[in-house]
């Protein structure tokens, strides 16, 4: 399954630090607006310590953990959705990605430049769900022209289409995200082709300084957010892994790519034996042949049946045919929805 969460925020506020602290690779790091022009990509193992266990009970010669794609996106500037800065690419870049992480400076350096030329968390947020805003409702009032033409036409559905474009258009036009607008799963449906920005889900990475607390101080903690020093975080990505096991107690990178993967709404099963133990990537809510097709379509379309265990289940019983042997493997049909944890077997 491919995911993407796009790294975002203003210039200068640590968006390729953190990626490089992710995926450990060399990215432009500078101190200047815009080092980043095209995106970075980078693939990132989900922490996941069940892995781990299955693959010691397995004997595994390989272990595969689950994994998610981070896309580090060039800074956005006010003024963007009118093409500022590299308003253009920055708003094409992230309409491809899933979900949002907005890296937001929360720390002061006089040897780092502010675009702003001073450092208010609060004022950059709203710059840039501002600009987001603007920038779908672009895309809302090109769509409402082309509407009318539909609705002139007779074309089915238009005046559906043309309520919740207005419901939508309303929420932008106050400055607020079009996630506001509360729309029901019908009317999702209708506007899906116009990937709004401000319908995808969002994570708040504030980067602070552990010394310097303050601009952490009244900010909205109703949203989704994490706290990180990047600098510290980049510095402990470059240790050996002995060496960075001494200060995993100051890493929360790890908080960052879980509250990612929950953002997606997806979870993990796996497979375990010999070659290798793997997690599975799928959506919450997945049916069996569904969670098959992570593995290969085949395992969709030519479904029979799963066998089925919760992974600390199955290390109780310490082998897949112990777990037999005590009659506690399921034998679950097509309509068995996958939950996060089970390790399962497909029979095709």
């Amino acid at each position: 399954m491919s995911l993407k969460i796009g790294i975002v925020g203003l210039p200068n506020v640590g968006k390729s630090t953190l990626f490089k602290a992710l995926t450990r690779e060399q990215v432009n790091i500078a101190n200047f607006p815009f080092a980043t022009i095209d995106p970075n990509v980078g693939v990132v193992k989900v922490p996941d310590e069940r892995i781990q266990k299955l693959a010691e009970m397995s004997k595994s010669k390989k272990i595969i953990p689950a994994a998610i794609e981070f896309v580090d996106i060039a800074g956005l500037v006010k003024g963007a959705h009118e093409g500022a800065g590299l308003g253009n690419q920055f708003l094409a870049r992230i309409r491809e990605v899933d979900a949002i992480v907005e890296v937001v400076r929360a720390f002061k350096d006089p040897d780092i430049i502010h675009i702003e030329g001073s450092v208010s968390p609060q004022r950059d947020i709203e710059t840039i769900q501002l600009e987001l805003a603007m920038a779908d409702l672009q895309t809302v009032n090109k769509h409402l022209l082309k509407n009318e033409k539909d609705l002139k036409s007779g074309i089915k559905k238009a005046q559906e289409e043309k309520m919740v474009l207005e419901k939508i258009k309303n929420i932008l036009e106050a400055g607020d995200l079009a996630a506001k607008a509360n729309l029901s799963d019908s009317e999702l449906e209708i506007i899906k082709d116009l990937h709004l920005l401000t319908l995808k889900p969002f994570i708040f990475v504030f980067n602070a300084n552990n010394g310097d607390k303050k601009y952490l101080n009244n900010l909205n903690r109703k949203i989704r957010t994490v706290d990180l020093n990047l600098k510290l975080e980049v510095e402990i990505s470059e240790m050996d892994e002995a060496e960075a096991k001494e200060f995993k107690s100051e890493s929360h990178l790890d908080d960052l790519i879980k509250a990612a993967y929950e953002l997606l709404g997806l979870i993990t099963y796996f497979t375990t034996g010999e070659d290798e133990t793997r997690g599975w990537t799928i959506k919450a809510g997945s049916a069996a042949p569904k969670a098959g097709a992570a593995i290969h379509t085949d395992f969709e379309e030519k479904f029979i049946k799963a066998e089925v265990i919760n992974w600390q289940k199955l290390l109780d019983c310490g082998s897949w045919s112990k777990a037999r042997e005590k009659g506690i493997l399921r034998v679950e049909g097509k309509d068995y929805v996958a939950q996060d944890g089970d390790v399962i077997e497909f029979k095709i």
